[in-house]
């Protein structure tokens, strides 16, 4: 594990500017694990002019050195599995097998991506006698979550490096260490001095400041639709491009010929992994009316099984969510659900049986909601599903779509055929049929209120490219 405290700015571990504190919580004991020291304008200052400074020239260093630097940074990467684990499982309380696994595996998913689309990205082209160039956009300033931390820092990263660019990272507050150990991972590799910068800090200090500044030319954004409005009002001033994965209230529909056993079992376990604290979970549940009580018999009997305790323990399958804020904001919207006549299936308010402290939360569902209902139109980011029925495809489609985010959307039916139409009609970034993994070459991103712009893959190498004309280059 990490023991650095400090920022990492111009290559070197400093000593913050900011002096004020904050503390750490384990939300599984809610217990005291840490100090944070917070970062303020100044300290974004530092690591911007570092950032700048460092930008002339990483912009024109070649191809096959930047490919080299990223393949480092892999091998790197895969001995700081374990490291990484146990970082996220203590500030976010992912059980530890998870935490090492998957969460840990995701970041790396992406570096291994980039090098992939690096290899046959065409940086430079010829249009007639006309050179088309696709270089770096230019300083880039990255603000990430808590709830993937890795995977949320690795796809800006990575592409942002394979583009040339040089950037300032501000991560959440609530992992910290997990951003530390990806600094050392990016030193270790030999990321030269200033192309990558990390300050820690809170979003209406040290983001707000790196959002404003005149010499960052992007910023990139993923967090609350909230939040990302005022990222985006800090930036317009400087024209900077905007680039933002904001949050979601997907629907996963279950066509009338799915196999109800299979996929609504499927659903749950999607809708409840990371205890619900994903942007693209299929929190809406979209059923034939005829069929609500089957398959609320079907979810409730999916969810029993699932074990809610110590993040530690081999057996867990869920632990807490990460804060009191956010234990808070879920127990809101069951009792909200309740009291709006939604009804309650399994789950509830209040932590489970035997947990008297931590920030757990019961694996909820609720089946009879409508989709007026608070549930069915916010963003929850727990445990919580909500089953809506409808009568008719059109319908589903309707309901679907009568959201104000637009990030994912889930179809489950016996014929690909007619899958793919509805997936079609879907105002989503990214639909998922009869339970398709995610996809690292794929663009990541949504519609509306989910945010604009794309990540992964060659998508997310474009967002941190800028595109160049140099008419007359060939002689006619």
């Amino acid at each position: 594990m990490s023991k650095q405290t400090g920022f990492y700015i111009n290559g070197k571990w400093v000593e913050p500017v900011g002096r004020e504190i904050m503390d750490l919580v384990n939300p599984a004991t809610e217990e005291k694990s840490g100090e944070l020291r917070l970062g303020n304008e100044q300290d974004i200052e530092r690591a911007v002019a570092a950032a700048r400074a460092a930008f002339a020239a990483f912009s024109t260093t070649s191809l096959a050195s930047r490919m080299a630097l990223i393949g480092k940074i892999v091998e790197i990467y895969k001995t700081r599995f374990a490291d990484i684990g146990e970082s996220i499982s203590e500030e976010m309380g992912a059980p530890l097998l998870f935490a090492s696994k998957i969460q840990a595996g995701a970041g790396l998913v992406h570096f291994r991506q980039i090098l992939k689309v690096m290899a046959e990205y065409p940086f430079e082209s010829a249009s007639g006698t006309t050179c088309i160039l696709h270089e770096p956009v230019g300083v880039c300033g990255m603000i990430t979550p808590w709830n993937w931390p890795l995977n949320q820092m690795a796809c800006k990263i990575a592409p942002a490096l394979a583009a040339g660019c040089t950037m300032v990272l501000k991560p959440s507050e609530l992992t910290p260490r997990a951003s530390v150990i990806m600094a050392e991972i990016l030193e270790e590799a030999g990321v030269p001095p200033g192309v990558f910068n990390m300050v820690q800090g809170l979003g209406p200090d040290a983001g707000a400041a790196l959002s404003a500044h005149e010499d960052i030319d992007m910023i990139s954004f993923t967090g609350s639709t909230r939040a990302g409005i005022a990222v985006a009002k800090a930036a317009a001033p400087g024209v900077k491009r905007v680039g933002q994965e904001l949050g979601g209230k997907s629907a996963n529909i279950l066509l009338e010929d799915a196999d109800f056993a299979k996929a609504v079992g499927a659903g749950v376990a999607l809708c409840f992994r990371n205890v619900g604290q994903s942007c693209n979970s299929p929190t809406r549940m979209l059923v034939p009316n005829g069929r609500m009580d089957e398959v609320a018999a079907l979810a409730g009997s999916a969810a029993e099984p699932i074990r809610v305790g110590d993040p530690k323990a081999a057996d867990t399958d869920m632990g807490p969510v990460v804060s009191k804020r956010q234990w808070d904001n879920i127990q809101a919207h069951i009792h909200g659900a309740l009291e709006q006549g939604a009804r309650l299936v399994t789950g509830g308010p209040g932590r489970p049986d035997g947990l008297e402290k931590g920030y757990y939360v019961k694996p909820t569902i609720f089946a009879g909601v409508r989709p007026d209902m608070t549930i069915a139109r916010e963003e929850i980011f727990g445990p919580v599903l909500a089953i809506i029925g409808y009568e008719s495809e059109d319908e589903a489609i309707r309901i679907a779509n009568d959201s104000p985010f637009g990030l994912a959307g889930y179809v489950q039916s016996a014929s690909l055929e007619r899958a793919r139409a509805a997936a079609r009609k879907l105002r989503v970034g990214m639909v998922h049929i009869n339970g398709a993994a995610a996809d690292p070459s794929a663009p990541f991103g949504g519609y509306k209120a989910s945010g604009n712009g794309r990540e992964w893959g060659r998508a997310g190498l474009e967002e941190f490219t800028e595109t160049k004309a140099i008419l007359g280059y060939e002689e006619i």
